[in-house]
């Protein structure tokens, strides 16, 4: 089933649809149920003010209401408009608002809603092109007489005898009284027409003689004679007619009558022929044409998907589901395309035709695409837009698009295509409504039908018929014409209710229905046999027959290189022609031109168009610009090709190329209203208006800078003149005006100030030097000169509300809100005027882009006129000026800008950080432009001695910095934060102090991060602001938790004492004021600013209320707070809270924020210049200063110095991360490891000679180790590993032991991972944690598999014993104390923690109740534990197992556990020294050393004799070295041989005996001599007799069938949550019989960021069951082949029993053949047949393995 997103709503049946729909009225889940347990009260709409919300949710423009349009798509937003304004002039309004045309009023049919058109409607008097029926109905004139009773009462077919005369069939005869009888009762004798006219003497009938007979010739009869009623009666052969002699024969034209062939016809004398076109045979009948191919297909649009129906079994699919508005579709069938048109997206899409590959193909300047048609010759696609009033063409991708037709359309609806014969055939149901056609290419069109037409709305074409097919829905007929509009002809005129669209396909049509929800289907030449093929659809729209005859091949026009065009060929009637993209002018034939030179650029809210001025068409084309949501301003600069426009939605200015690519936000801060734009195209500056401002930057929106902010009341256009270096605005403010001033803001100057109301648009006339303006509420078009002198009006009628204005050459043009429409005139007398585009909404403003701005000269040009940042044009004789960016200040020498603000506010705003300068005269804000994605950044602070800003950032959880500019970011805190809301930098020492909510702590660093330290951590609830006082050495911080409270310490964590608890809700801000010698703080929950002195007494309200201030600060005698609700940083007196004013408004999610004055001296360091002689940290606190260690490390005795690390602590690993706790102290604080490159981090050792790590990541599949501190990673074991579970360091030999549970080995190398051996690889299910005591010799590991059980060998793998294998469950964890040489283990199924000695014995439960544990270690008196279901570190006393404590709690994903101790790792063996005298490795045991060689040789010679270095082996042949002998050898240590012949060759006798070489490699004991030979001779005789016993007690095994039970399995069922997977859940089940459990493998998948699925995967794992029923016993072998064959990626052969015999060698007889029941069971059912699919079809593989991904060290 699939998923439903976050956006979807899932039905009850499973299917998902979208989540607008749920309770929207409409059924749109099968089943109903998304219109179930609906809330009674409509949600609050979505939509903003300025837009109306369609019923299913929608949001259109609100002026789109009510407009006669259905623009929702389901004309939602044309019901319930009586409050709305009267409808347009030709249209009568229905009582519910609806307005409809005005000639369907009174008609006979209801086409109001409510059918008020049809009401008292007995005097209606009818217009001069109607007739009136005798009810009073007006009906169209052109129907009288037409033979069709319009009137309902036939009144318009009486008295129409001199209107024609009606046609009788062909075989008929017509009466003088109009009546038809047949053509053989003429000339009978009988008075057959009732007025006689068929008889003499009217008729010229023969006198009948009494005497006539057939037998005498034929009785006059041309063909057949017979007598009737003793009359002659002529009739004719079958294909032959009679003539009105009554005697005479003619053939018949079949081929003449209406569908008597399905296709083709061609007629004989007395008979007929039928064929069919190509692609078609003729069925059996010889009349009927069968379509060549598949079986058809109906793909029809549902608005809320696609889908496919058979015609013929009504089979039902869904092809694209979660559309928005689906109207129109096509296809192209060799391409697998499906295209469709989404009017409530105003998208057209394609996809293939399975679903995938959904993708957009015109997604701009669309507004109601209804007609879509699919160009399969010539790869074109063709769509209508009732919107635009336009048909276009464009590739089948969305390239090249073109206005094809444009002129004399209204509503153009339905498409379709001819591409054989190079046409284009569409419905128009505007107030003429008409079907037309024209050549592909837009030429020779004509209209083909503009009578009885109302609403047409399908089209279709039949190729092989020739015929054109449409739907009527307001005439409720479908009809059909030849392709040139001749015989035309309804073919079905009842039971059409609202036809939308319709197809055809062999004789047959099909259509959809809005009213019945339907699609049906009829002959295509009688309209007969109808039929409902699928009905209760959602709401079907356009249909299509998918068939490949629907498109048949035909003649490319363009052949294969496009026709020779540089970009459309589109066919004609007989050849083609190269066209360009919208607006590209023609350079040739065939050629267009790449750029535009002139076009004219306007803004329509929802985006930006131009109309070229390179073509004579006129069209508008949108630029494709992404997140336009409500352009106003624009301008343009042709040298980089640039467009600009300001957004009052997203309060941006934003640029692009002039062809929409390359689109960037120049400026996205500090704006409110954007109303103007303006380029200074000289010095590429750029200059807009803002709600109370006007500011400039470059154009690339650096070096911001407010020009003028006073007496601003609304401003809204603004030009410039850089040739006279003015800047000319408007401001529609309660004083109207239009002002200037130079463009470095010098010399301001009204200069229009009377006769205005909204003076909108600018324009600049260089040549002329005026200044145009358009007044929307004076409603006219102005000019003056420059200084605002000879003020003339230029239009001053017909102007409703004109908006946006420019001029170019002679021609003034400017937009039209009222009008809809952008006009020109004459610049200078205002006439000729013209309208470009009319119908076109929400126009703002107008430019025209062109490329002959005239060159200027200024001082900027050289060495930008020396400024350092700005230079900026002034009029002469200045000529320019310079000028800083915002808030900084220009030095005395008019040049030079200050390296920054000296006094400001800096604030977070979530996701940024800006700043707000004192040293000016207004509040700007100015964004600190770090390069880093900001979440949720909450706390800030300042170290005004470097110019740096400290924050935090709770969702990405770091501490950062960077300077005040944006440069030198770095990250200084990374690990160990969980949600950091409060932070204070001590300039004077040199600190940063920090609180964390999450983690209830508060933390000391230095501004680095390093020696980071815990300071408090006691009794915290939830630490929020933090405020400190250097020179007294106090540190104060507010607590927000359940108490909530305000306290003070030392600045070193001493002295804590509460100050303020009662009165207090959610005390957030906290400043303090060290001249006023008072503290002050913000509480959001009282709405108080309050303030107390530095003791907490005299506590008073400054401010009451506030409404929830959040971040406080103070400068000089003010003090600054933030508030949320606001939204807005706000001033007041520090001390009486008077005078507040608003600093800056309109800034959602405001948070912390710090003043700061940078040229105040920062005051005396308590610790002095040599850090107090400390050597880690030095904190002040009230009487002096302490020296203070890093978490963890304890201060030594001299109170002055720390070691760099502490001696005892515990390690421990959460998958992407390894820390530390230090058992010195008592804080118990976890300490990231900065290891580089973690992953999923398992298991951990460490080396306590070399002071090194030693993990497994089991996402990677490495074994890597790194120095304690986390520096010098490298990869140790890189290959070959599946799942290292398990890792032990064996400290005296340097080597390390691991487990790989993947592969079921054990495995030794060198520390270094050379030297890499397999000590044991048999007999293990699940190896997992492993352990060794160097000074015994001893290995130890667990085994979790179906028989767990806990094990011990010695060092090197031999004298394998089973120590634990009753009451077991899950043994997870697993430690030594070496001090009482006893083993710990836990239990993760059993939930207890146990011991035992060395060998087995003196078993005891030391907890017998914990969650989950993992893994476990030990140190001193303290047993300590990883747990997953509790998410802690615990510890118990190790004696008594009582005594428990959480050390550490809520850690995700903590897996190993070790202590790093000095007292750890002691003791030594004969290996310690000299690594015992071997080559490679040195195993110790209990009472020798053995050395033993890698399975691999790497190149250097090995002995097993300690002190005996061999000569190197000669060179062997790479095809030699690769054959292995099958089979195991002796001992354990024993590696597989190399070829007999090489041994034999490298190795003799003597050689052997000497110790010179070994023979493959075996491991030699240290006290063997000689007589190895020996052994080996004997080692064989044993070896096959113990096979012969092995066989003999096999037989007799099977014969008894007896039973091996697992004293360790009930009827439980385990299910181990893996460490692959999130340790969320942990459930331990019970099940019913067969004995069978489960277990959860952790599944090794991450996200990208590391993240690792949640999902548990439940994996059977082998059974060791024996039934006395066969057919459990298959059953079971069917589970083992599951396992062995798809869990286990390893081939399993058949396992030579020596090595059983050897590995085995510590097992009882019953073990033993125990062991070999698995090994075989295991190995003869991997060939089995698979598991059932229905239980096992969901497994995976090993669950391990995956796409691996490289580690850094460039893939190893």
């Amino acid at each position: 089933m699939r998923k439903c997103s976050e956006k979807e709503f899932r039905c009850s049946d499973g299917s998902c649809i979208a989540e607008h729909w749920f309770c929207d009225g409409d059924t749109d889940c099968k089943d109903g149920s998304d219109e179930e347990n609906c809330p009674s009260d409509v949600p609050a709409a979505t939509c903003s003010l300025e837009e109306f919300q369609c019923a299913y949710g929608r949001c259109i423009l609100d002026i789109y209401h009510c407009d006669g349009d259905d623009d929702c798509g389901d004309w939602s937003d044309e019901s319930d408009c009586s409050s709305h304004q009267p409808c347009r002039s030709g249209e009568f309004m229905c009582n519910s608002g609806l307005c409809i045309n005005a000639g369907w009023r009174c008609d006979g049919d209801f086409d109001c809603d409510d059918q008020s058109d049809e009401r008292n409607c007995t005097t209606s008097m009818c217009t001069a092109d109607q007739f009136r029926c005798k009810s009073g109905r007006c009906v169209r004139l052109s129907w009288r007489c037409d033979g069709e009773d319009d009137c309902s009462d036939n009144s318009d077919e009486e008295n129409c005898e001199n209107t024609g005369t009606p046609q009788c069939a062909p075989d008929q005869f017509l009466c003088g009284n109009g009546r038809c009888i047949g053509q053989r009762k003429l000339c009978n004798g009988a008075n057959d027409c009732g007025d006689g006219s068929d008889e003499s003497p009217h008729q010229n009938c023969r006198p009948r003689t009494g005497e006539e007979n057939c037998n005498v010739n034929n009785g006059g009869c041309a063909q057949k004679c017979q007598m009737v009623r003793g009359m002659v009666q002529c009739t004719c052969h079958t294909g032959y007619r009679l003539l009105e002699d009554g005697r005479s024969c003619q053939d018949v034209n079949e081929c003449a009558e209406e569908g008597y062939c399905s296709q083709g016809c061609t007629n004989s004398e007395g008979g007929f022929q039928c064929w069919c076109e190509q692609g078609y045979e003729l069925r059996p009948d010889k009349r009927s044409c069968k379509a060549l191919g598949p079986e058809p297909v109906l793909l029809f649009a549902n608005r809320i998907d696609i889908r496919q129906v058979l015609p013929h079994r009504s089979e039902y699919t869904l092809l694209l589901n979660n559309l928005e508005n689906a109207i129109a579709l096509d296809f192209h069938h060799s391409k697998e395309l499906v295209f469709w048109s989404d009017v409530t997206l105003d998208r057209i899409m394609r996809a293939n035709l399975n679903g995938s590959n959904v993708e957009e193909v015109v997604s701009t300047g669309l507004e109601s695409p209804g007609g879509l048609a699919i160009d399969w010759i010539h790869d074109k696609l063709y769509w209508t837009d009732s919107g635009t009033s336009r048909i276009e063409v464009a590739n089948l991708d969305g390239t090249h698009r073109k206005v094809l037709l444009w002129q004399n359309l209204e509503k153009p609806r339905a498409i379709a295509l001819h591409p054989m014969e190079g046409t284009i055939y569409w419905t128009d149901w505007g107030n003429t409504p008409r079907i037309e056609y024209s050549n592909m290419d837009g030429s020779n069109r004509r209209i083909i039908a503009d009578t009885h037409l109302f609403w047409p709305n399908g089209l279709t074409i039949d190729y092989a018929g020739h015929r054109m097919y449409w739907v009527d829905a307001k005439h409720h007929v479908i009809e059909r014409a030849d392709l040139d509009g001749r015989n035309r002809k309804a073919v079905i005129s009842q039971g059409l209710p609202h036809p939308f669209a319709i197809t055809v396909f062999e004789d047959s049509l099909y259509w959809t229905d809005w009213h019945t929800k339907s699609i049906n289907s009829a002959n295509k030449f009688t309209g007969k046999n109808q039929e409902i093929i699928r009905n209760k659809l959602h709401f079907p729209m356009d249909i299509h027959t998918l068939h490949p005859q629907r498109q048949p091949a035909g003649r490319n026009r363009c052949g294969d290189n496009n026709g020779g065009c540089t970009h459309l060929c589109l066919p004609s009637s007989k050849d083609y022609t190269c066209a360009c993209p919208t607006g590209f002018r023609k350079t040739s034939s065939h050629a267009c031109a790449q750029s535009l030179d002139k076009f004219l650029l306007f803004a329509r809210r929802m985006d930006i168009r131009r109309i070229s001025f390179d073509t004579d068409d006129l069209s508008d084309d949108v630029i494709p610009l992404a997140d336009v949501r409500s352009a106003v301003a624009l301008d343009w600069d042709s040298k980089d090709d640039y467009v600009y426009w300001t957004d009052v939605s997203t309060d941006s200015i934003s640029r692009a190329k002039w062809d929409g690519s390359n689109q960037e936000v120049v400026v996205d801060t500090s704006l409110e209203s954007p109303a103007g734009l303006a380029i200074d195209w000289v010095t590429n500056k750029l200059y807009w208006t803002d709600a109370d401002r006007i500011e400039v930057s470059n154009t690339d929106g650096t070096m911001r800078t407010v020009l003028i902010w006073e007496n601003l009341d609304r401003p809204r256009d603004i030009v410039v003149d850089p040739i006279g270096g003015f800047m000319y605005w408007t401001d529609w403010g309660a004083n109207p005006k239009i002002e200037r001033a130079g463009m470095d803001a010098s010399n301001r100057l009204v200069i229009i100030s009377s006769n205005l109301t909204w003076p909108n648009g600018l324009a600049i006339d260089y040549e002329s030097q005026r200044l145009y303006w358009a007044d929307a509420g004076m409603k006219t078009i102005e000019y003056a000169s420059l200084d605002g002198n000879h003020r003339k009006v230029l239009i001053g009628s017909n102007l409703p509300h004109p908006f946006g204005l420019t001029l170019y050459g002679e021609r003034i043009y400017w937009t039209d809100w009222q009008a809809k429409s952008i006009q020109s005139a004459d610049r200078r007398s205002g006439q000729s005027r013209e309208t470009l585009q009319d119908n076109l909404e929400n126009l703002m403003d107008i430019h025209v882009f062109h490329r002959h701005r005239p060159p200027v000269h200024t001082a900027c040009e050289v060495n930008n006129g020396g400024c350092s940042h700005l230079c900026l044009l002034a009029p002469l004789p200045k000529g320019y000026s310079c000028t800083c960016p915002t808030g900084i200040n220009l030095q005395s020498d008019g040049k030079t800008c200050s390296p920054g603000m000296t006094s400001f506010l800096i604030f977070a705003r979530r996701t940024d950080i800006r700043m707000v300068s004192l040293d000016i005269p207004y509040f700007a804000d100015v964004v600190v432009s770090v390069n880093v994605t900001m979440k949720n950044t909450i706390a800030i602070g300042v170290d005004p001695h470097e110019g740096k800003v400290y924050w935090s950032d709770s969702t990405l959880r770091k501490i950062s910095r960077a300077a005040l500019d944006g440069s030198q970011f770095e990250d200084i805190i990374t690990t160990g934060l969980l949600t950091t809301d409060g932070l204070a930098v001590d300039a004077i020492g040199r600190k940063i102090y920090w609180t964390d909510t999450g983690t209830n702590r508060i933390e000391v660093g230095n501004l680095d991060g390093s020696m980071r330290k815990v300071l408090v951590w006691q009794n915290l609830d939830s630490p929020r602001a933090i405020a400190l006082y250097h020179e007294m050495g106090y540190m104060y911080w507010t607590d927000w938790g359940e108490n909530a409270k305000l306290e003070r310490s030392g600045m070193d964590g001493s002295g804590r004492v509460v100050l303020i608890s009662n009165n207090l809700g959610w005390p957030n801000g906290l400043a303090v004021d060290k001249a006023g010698s008072q503290l002050l703080w913000a509480d959001a929950h009282t709405e108080r600013i309050e303030a107390a002195d530095l003791n907490g007494a005299h506590r008073r309200t400054l401010l009451s209320p506030v409404q929830h201030p959040y971040g406080l600060t103070l400068l000089d005698s003010y003090i600054y707070w933030t508030d949320w609700q606001t939204r807005s940083i706000h001033r007041a007196d520090k001390d009486t809270g008077a005078n507040v004013i608003l600093v800056r408004a309109n800034l959602p999610g405001l948070m912390d924020i710090q003043a700061v004055d940078r040229a105040r001296p920062l005051g005396f360091n308590k610790c002095g210049v040599r850090n107090g002689g400390c050597s880690h940290l030095c904190l002040p606190h009230p009487t002096g200063f302490s020296c203070a260690c890093p978490t963890g490390i304890q201060l030594k005795r001299d109170e002055q110095t720390c070691d760099s690390s502490p001696e005892t602590y515990l390690l421990f690993s959460s998958r992407a991360s390894i820390r530390r706790i230090s058992l010195d102290t008592s804080d118990h604080t976890d300490v990231h490891i900065p290891v580089p490159e973690l992953n999923n981090v398992i298991s951990l050792d460490y080396d306590s000679v070399d002071g090194k790590i030693y993990y497994t990541d089991v996402f990677l599949d490495v074994i890597r180790r790194a120095d304690l501190n986390g520096s010098n990673m490298e990869t140790v074991i890189g290959q070959g590993l599946k799942t290292t579970d398990g890792l032990a360091v064996d400290w005296v030999a340097r080597n390390l032991y691991w487990t790989d549970t993947g592969r079921n080995t054990i495995e030794v190398a060198r520390l270094d991972g050379s030297s890499r051996k397999v000590l044991i690889n048999n007999s293990l299910d699940e190896p997992r944690a492993i352990a060794v005591f160097p000074k015994k010799g001893y290995l130890f590991w667990t085994d979790w598999g179906h028989i767990a059980k806990i094990e011990r060998a010695n060092l090197d793998g031999s004298e394998r014993k089973i120590l634990i294998n009753t009451d077991l469950g899950w043994p997870n964890g697993l430690t030594l104390d070496y001090d009482t040489r006893r083993i710990y283990w836990v239990d993760a199924h059993l939930d207890r923690i146990e011991s035992c000695d060395l060998h087995g014995k003196l078993r005891q439960v030391l907890v017998s109740q914990v969650s989950h544990p993992f893994a476990l270690t030990q140190q001193d008196r303290w047993i300590y534990w990883t747990d997953w279901q509790t998410k802690s570190i615990q510890r118990v006393d190790k004696y008594s197992g009582r005594n428990k404590e959480t050390v550490l709690a809520n850690v995700e994903g903590l897996m190993d556990i070790i202590v790093v101790s000095p007292q750890r790792q002691t003791g030594s063996n004969a290996c310690g020294v000299n690594n015992g005298g071997c080559t490679h490795l040195c195993f110790a045991r209990a009472s020798d050393f053995v050395c033993a060689c890698p399975d691999e040789p790497d190149g250097r010679p090995c002995s097993t004799i300690p002190g005996v270095v061999p000569p190197g082996p000669e060179p062997t042949s790479k095809s030699e070295r690769s054959q292995t002998l099958p089979g195991r050898l002796g001992t354990s240590t024993t590696k597989p041989l190399t070829s007999l012949e090489t041994v034999e060759r490298n190795c003799s006798d003597k050689d052997a005996r000497q110790g010179l070489c070994t023979r493959a490699n075996e491991a030699v004991l240290a006290t063997m001599g000689e007589g190895l030979h020996v052994s080996y001779i004997i080692g064989g005789l044993l070896s096959i007799l113990f096979i012969l016993l092995l066989i003999a007690a096999l037989i007799i095994y099977r014969h008894n069938k007896s039973k091996f039970t697992d004293p360790g399995l009930g009827n439980l069922t385990y299910s181990n949550p893996s460490y692959r997977t999130s340790t969320q859940e942990v459930k331990i089940e019970s099940i019913p019989k067969p004995t069978m459990y489960n277990q959860l493998c952790y599944k090794k998948e991450t996200g990208p960021d590391h993240s690792y699925t949640k999902e548990k995967i439940k994996i059977v794992e082998g059974i060791c069951l024996l039934s006395s029923d066969d057919s459990e016993w298959d059953d079971l072998k069917q589970i083992r082949s599951s396992r062995g064959g798809i869990l286990r990626d390893h081939v399993c052969m058949k396992t030579d029993t020596v090595s059983i015999q050897a590995s085995s060698g510590s097992l009882d007889d019953t073990e033993t053949e125990q062991l070999l029941q698995e090994e075989q069971s295991e190995c003869s059912s991997v060939n089995t047949a698979a598991a059932t699919p229905e239980r096992w079809g969901s497994l995976p593989d090993t669950g391990w393995k995956h796409q691996r991904k490289p580690s850094t060290e460039s893939e190893v």
